[in-house]
Order: C-alpha cells, then sequence, then structure tokens
C-alpha cells in the first residue's frame, strides 16, 4: 500500500500558509462583500443582486453565481427576515455544502492500494506551474517513504527536461529521461517500465504543456496511456490537470479543452498565493465534478497542500 502525506493542515505552519496564500483572495471578496450590504439591514434583491456581482468578479463563474444566489435566496425566504449581518455566515455555509455535493471525501490521507507502481499522469499548459507541482508532489511523497520515479515526457522543450532533472536532484528522485524531440509515449513507456523493475511505489510522468486542437491533444495523451498500459495494465491511475488560479476563467476553459481530450480524475490549483481570483476553485470544482485534489499556496516545497473543503472555506471567511 502506498504511503502518502497526511493532512498537513493539521500543523499551526500549514493553516497559516493557506490563510497567507489565500489572503489576497479574502481580501477582495469581503471588501467587495461589505460594499454590496452598505446601507442595507436586510438580505433583500438589490443585495442579492450586488452579491451576484461580487461573486462573478471573483472568479466564480456566472453558472456557480447563480447556485449559490438561488440558495441564499431560498434560505431567505424560508427565515422571512435576515439580517444583512448573517451574509458571512450564509455564504460560508452555501459555498461549504456546494463543495461537499461536488466531491465526496476531503483528501487527508491517500492510499493506493495494490497499485505499484501507482502511476500519475501530469498535464497542463505551459507556465501553470506544472513541473513545480510534480517536483513539489515527488518531494512529499518520498517524505512519507515512497520510492518515486519522474518521467520527462515533454520532450518539445529542452527547459522542461532540465526543469524536470532539476527537480529530481533537488528532492532525491530518479529521473527518465530521452534527448528533446524524442517520442513522448517512449519516455513514458521507459519510465513506467523502469519503475516496475526498479519496485518503485510511484511513477509521475510529465507531459507536454501544449493546448493544440483537442484531436491532436487527445491522440497525444491516448498514445501515451495505450503505450504505458504495454507494462502496467490500468495505468495510468491518476491524470492530474494542473491549472493557475491567477488565470481566473482561463483556467476553466482549460479545464474544459482538458477533460473533453482525456480522462482527467484529479485537478491542482496553483498559486493561489499570488492571486485574488481564488474563487476560481469553487467554480471549477462545482462544474466539471472533479475532486480538487491539490492546492499551491505558496513558493516553499511544503505549500503543495492537499485540498480541504472546510479549512478552505473557512480561511476565506476569517
Amino acid at each position: 500500500m502506498i504511503r502518502f502525506f497526511k493532512k498537513k493542515q493539521e500543523t499551526p505552519e500549514a493553516h497559516e500558509a493557506l490563510d497567507k496564500g489565500l489572503e489576497k483572495t479574502k481580501d477582495g471578496f469581503l471588501s467587495k462583500i461589505t460594499k454590496a450590504v452598505v446601507g442595507k439591514s436586510t438580505i433583500d434583491d438589490d443585495v442579492l443582486d450586488n452579491l451576484e456581482e461580487v461573486l462573478v468578479t471573483s472568479d466564480v463563474g456566472v453558472t456557480t453565481t447563480l447556485k449559490i444566489v438561488d440558495r441564499i435566496q431560498k434560505r431567505v425566504a424560508k427565515d422571512k427576515y435576515v439580517s444583512t449581518d448573517d451574509l458571512h455566515g450564509l455564504l460560508h455555509d452555501e459555498i461549504q455544502s456546494l463543495l461537499a455535493e461536488n466531491n465526496s471525501d476531503d483528501f487527508e490521507r491517500l492510499e493506493y492500494g495494490d497499485h505499484k507502481p501507482y502511476v500519475i499522469m501530469v498535464v497542463g499548459v505551459n507556465g501553470v506551474g506544472k513541473t513545480t507541482t510534480i517536483g513539489k508532489l515527488a518531494h512529499q511523497l518520498k517524505e512519507a517513504g515512497n520510492k518515486v520515479v519522474l518521467g520527462a515526457a515533454d520532450t518539445f522543450r529542452a527547459a522542461a527536461v532540465d526543469q524536470i532533472k532539476l527537480w529530481g536532484e533537488r528532492v532525491g528522485v530518479r529521473v527518465v529521461s530521452q534527448p528533446m524531440g524524442s517520442d513522448p509515449a517512449s519516455v513514458a513507456f521507459d519510465t513506467v517500465k523502469s519503475a516496475v523493475a526498479n519496485g518503485d511505489d510511484v511513477a509521475i510522468i510529465d507531459t507536454a504543456g501544449r493546448l493544440h486542437n483537442k484531436v491532436g491533444l487527445m491522440n497525444e495523451l491516448t498514445k501515451i496511456k495505450n503505450v504505458m498500459q504495454k507494462v502496467v495494465p490500468d495505468a495510468p491511475h491518476e491524470i492530474l490537470l494542473v491549472l493557475d488560479a491567477s488565470t481566473g476563467q482561463n483556467a476553466i476553459e482549460q479545464c474544459k479543452q482538458f477533460t473533453e481530450a482525456t480522462d482527467v480524475n484529479a485537478l491542482a490549483l496553483t498559486k493561489l498565493d499570488g492571486t485574488a481570483k481564488g474563487g476560481v476553485v469553487i467554480g471549477i470544482s462545482d462544474q466539471f465534478k472533479i475532486p480538487v485534489k491539490y492546492i499551491g499556496v505558496g513558493e516553499k516545497i511544503g505549500d503543495l497542500q492537499l485540498f480541504q473543503k472546510k479549512d478552505f472555506v473557512d480561511s476565506l471567511f476569517k
């Protein structure tokens, strides 16, 4: 059974990192809500209209915003009189409830059963923090006692291969690579074959960060999956899509493109510490019904955290 890092948010340092990472989103979000209720004592139609604007401009997304506002409207209608002082609490509860409906359990501890090696294929466009996420994930897996190997299958950019190699050296894990321009599927095949031969617990495969047409993307990712399955029949066990939270609605569009091209079953949202657009986490979770598994809340190697719905929403409304 593969060992994984436990819920890091149990430590004061991790809570602090999460709070600090969401600071820009929280400041923008809460200040907008305060303005939305100026001069109002109860939650009326004007307040709800203002709230709708607040959520949309916080990159929660139109579809998800309408769901949240509708839920609050129903609560207000049921309770007859709801003070604007209660709006923070209502929003907190409804957002947490929405996130709870979309994903089953929080990732407090991940256990990968009988899969050995557990194969993770990482996808996403260039510049979203894909390589950094791979490096940090490899570090935390290794710290938990796993043998990890990385596959540098983004062979279209020399920098991508070099970055993976640097992370491998930094965290002390093996890297399988081939010369630039090699067939990515060949690198993935070699990585998985090497993982089996070496008795590795986890193999993480980087892929090219190009968002070309869906057919080309689908064909490339399908080919990589097919060759890995010649070694490990049910690989990859996880297709992790890395998205840059600071791109807001563009991250939602990228999620749409990649989920149509391949069977993404986990998401990582990076760079939350550098943006006021953290509301995109709520929108993506709601629209795609794919678990947000990791969030990046800082530059430190330990600032890749397992996503905890309650901790996230609590931090947003502190």
